[in-house]
């Protein structure tokens, strides 16, 4: 199998140069005009056949390395290093992506599957597709160079094979990290069609914005998925590494935050260049960057520059992967400066109040947002280059520049909808604003009356912000979802709630937007909550007890158990709220054999009001008493179901409208639409 895998690299290698040589031969004879010997539509045909040929060998590949997994193989070095025979099953699938030959496998292979789909519906724009394909193979050919010549997935152990493997890294040995990572593989990888796209428009001064309407849904897919990895990640660190928090800004949760920032950036700005025309230069840095911070955070996991829970150990692959954006970068640069005159603007900024406006003001602070990042994560780097001794950027120092951003993205989000395209008068704003705006103000006058004081400290204050602007961006939306089924409903005599629903549909794409800004505000009202967290450490015994707010935890029993994958020892707490047992909570310590590590699995009781988080320290190296340790933490549950709204929305936004569905159906009854049917479409 491992022979069998490797030749599937080549083969795949192979294919992927063929396609890009010939891929690149017949647009140039398109561009040019000239015939060879081979037509140019034949042979760009060819090429985007050994395309879809390359996904089948680079399956393979995958396959192959799965199997040897199954199989216990121990002669492939991949999977001796990062698998066992006491493995359970989910986790040796796993085993695909828990080390660095295998992750860049996941990344070819995926990449080579959105070419397949890329390339099976080459029909919607023949000419577009087939330089989208070309750009693909490129990248592709970049990653079959590592797993061929710098990374071989496939490479044998030397001398005597031993009969047991070392084990998965016990920090991975967790449900989500079955589909954590590739969810986030899939946001990564995703963004580079769009990317393919929008060189390939560039290259070929595509006429019009046809290859934006394309483009977004690709990009739309792509940061869906890497949404979900991002909050899978989050959920992993809260439930594995014990310390009580989802998010520490490490440089692997920043490595893949930053893509997500551009790639929300560019979500929300080619809505100007659809209605208006305009930011055409700014929306194709927008989707350039998106795809070299991509390149970026995969680098920042594999060579070694930064230290992470999540990163792998030095490696000189590094060394390609800076080539390689280097190589991207020129590539970018080049192609805009000599088409550069294709991008001019057809419209101009008119008003500062405006929905273009906001827009703008939005795109530029989720670009400060990344660049914040993007300079905390490398500026260890940095400062070992300039001064030869590594300092590193800290949690207070993003909080302290990220969460005021976050804040004032929360603000935009909520006037947003309420401004008009090109100019929106004063009468217009204050008819608009007052009611979100005397949302916002009850709501912070309720809290402080609850006690939530804004001069207690920093953390408290940006919390009394964080749900006030909440309680805006929520009147704001359902003001435009109420305002266009009131509409609706006059008309068709239906019920609010079905009349919101008809009004979604007929334009999924602004109203799908509304949901996922819903989404996100719940999303920012579980992270206030963090203002409050509360933990306690205490030793434990047997029928000891301790208090967490309004819970009491009984110690029940202490007791171990083993497996052939790992020892567990754990403790049994019974959980009381008064005098009512509400639950029984078992936190554990493990002990992996073949790896000879141990890990923290958390047990957690989970509320809307807030989690009840349990881990077991261990026992005191003095005392040799057992260490339990509690978190109270407020609203986390909100995050979760802000994270499940957001992927509605999405799914929502995907969705073709009524209207263009019916239109097909329907196509002999026409429909007269009134003035007010209209408005209730309104604009994106």
């Amino acid at each position: 199998m491992p022979a069998f895998g490797s030749f599937a690299l080549l083969l795949a290698l192979a294919l992927s140069g063929y396609n890009l040589l010939a891929g690149a031969i017949a647009l140039r004879q398109l561009a040019t005009g000239s015939r060879g010997r081979v037509s140019p539509e034949r042979l760009a045909e060819t090429a985007r056949r050994a395309g879809i040929g390359s996904f089948f060998a680079v399956t393979s590949a995958a396959f192959a390395l799965v199997w040897a997994a199954f199989a216990n193989d121990f002669s492939v070095s991949y999977i001796l290093h990062h698998s066992n025979r006491a493995l359970p099953g989910a986790y040796k699938f796993a085993a695909l992506w828990s080390g660095q030959e295998g992750s860049l496998l996941l990344w070819a292979w995926l990449l080579a599957a959105y070419g397949f789909v890329l390339r099976a519906r080459h029909k919607v724009d023949v000419k577009l597709t087939a330089y989208a394909s070309t750009i693909l193979s490129g990248i592709q050919i970049f990653f079959l160079l590592l797993l061929n010549f710098a990374a071989p997935p496939f490479a044998l152990v030397a001398g005597t094979i031993p009969q047991d493997g070392f084990g998965l890294n016990p920090l991975l040995q967790y449900p989500e990290m079955v589909i954590h990572p590739p969810m986030l593989y899939l946001g990564y990888v995703g963004f580079a069609v769009p990317f393919a796209f929008a060189l390939g428009a560039l290259m070929m001064r595509y006429p019009g914005d046809k290859w934006i309407h394309i483009t977004r849904r690709w990009t739309m897919v792509a940061w869906l998925f890497l949404t979900c990895g991002i909050f899978l990640g989050a959920h992993w660190a809260y439930s594995v590494l014990g310390w009580g928090g989802y998010w520490g800004w490490d440089p692997v949760e920043n490595a893949s935050l930053m893509p997500w920032l551009t790639g929300t950036a560019f979500l929300h700005s080619v809505m100007m260049q659809e209605k208006r025309g305009m930011m055409k230069n700014w929306n194709v840095w927008l989707i350039f960057s998106t795809f070299a911070l991509s390149i970026l955070g995969t680098l920042l996991t594999r060579s070694g520059l930064v230290s992470s829970v999540h990163a792998f150990a030095q490696s000189s692959i590094g060394t390609w992967f800076w080539a390689f954006l280097v190589i991207v970068l020129v590539v970018c640069l080049f192609t805009f400066i000599l088409q550069r005159d294709h991008l001019k603007s057809e419209h101009k900024l008119e008003s500062l109040v405006s929905r273009e406006s906001s827009f703008l003001f939005n795109n530029l602070v989720l670009l400060a947002a990344c660049f914040t990042v993007l300079w905390g994560t490398l500026f260890p780097v940095i400062s070992e280059y300039v001064q030869g001794n590594k300092v590193t950027v800290s949690a207070p120092f993003y909080n302290r520049v990220a969460v005021p951003i976050g804040l004032f993205l929360l603000f935009l989000t909520g006037i947003g909808p309420i401004l008009a395209w090109r100019s929106t008068s004063f009468k217009s704003i204050r008819k608009n604003f007052i009611l979100p705006a005397v949302a916002a103000l009850v709501t912070a006058i309720v809290l402080v009356a609850c006690g939530v004081y804004p001069l207690k400290d920093q953390g408290t204050f940006y919390s009394l912000m964080a749900w006030s602007l909440g309680a805006l961006v929520v009147t704001a939306v359902g003001s435009e979802f109420l305002r266009g089924a009131g509409v609706i409903s006059r008309h068709t005599g239906q019920n609010i709630f079905a009349s919101m629903i008809q009004l979604t549909r007929r334009n999924t794409r602004r109203y799908g937007g509304y949901i996922i800004h819903f989404g996100v505000v719940v999303i920012f009202i579980g992270l206030a909550g963090s203002a409050f967290d509360r933990s306690v450490e205490q030793e434990l015994n047997f029928k000891q007890s301790m208090t967490m707010g309004p819970y009491r935890l009984v110690c029940q029993d202490y007791s171990q158990d083993t497996n052939p994958n790992y020892d567990t020892e754990y403790a049994i707490l019974d959980v009381y709220r008064g005098d009512k047992k509400i639950t029984q909570l078992a936190p554990e310590k493990r002990f992996y054999q073949a790896s000879q590590t141990t890990s923290t699995i958390v047990a957690n009781h989970s509320t809307l009001a807030w989690d009840l988080y349990v881990i077991y320290a261990g026992k005191d190296p003095d005392s040799g008493q057992p260490i339990i340790k509690v978190f109270l933490n407020p609203l986390v549950a909100w995050i979760w179901i802000g994270v499940v709204i957001v992927i509605i929305g999405t799914f929502v936004a995907l969705t073709p409208n009524m209207t263009a569905a019916y239109a097909a159906s329907r196509s002999r009854l026409p429909v007269r639409e009134t003035p007010e049917m209209a408005v209730s479409k309104g604009g994106d």
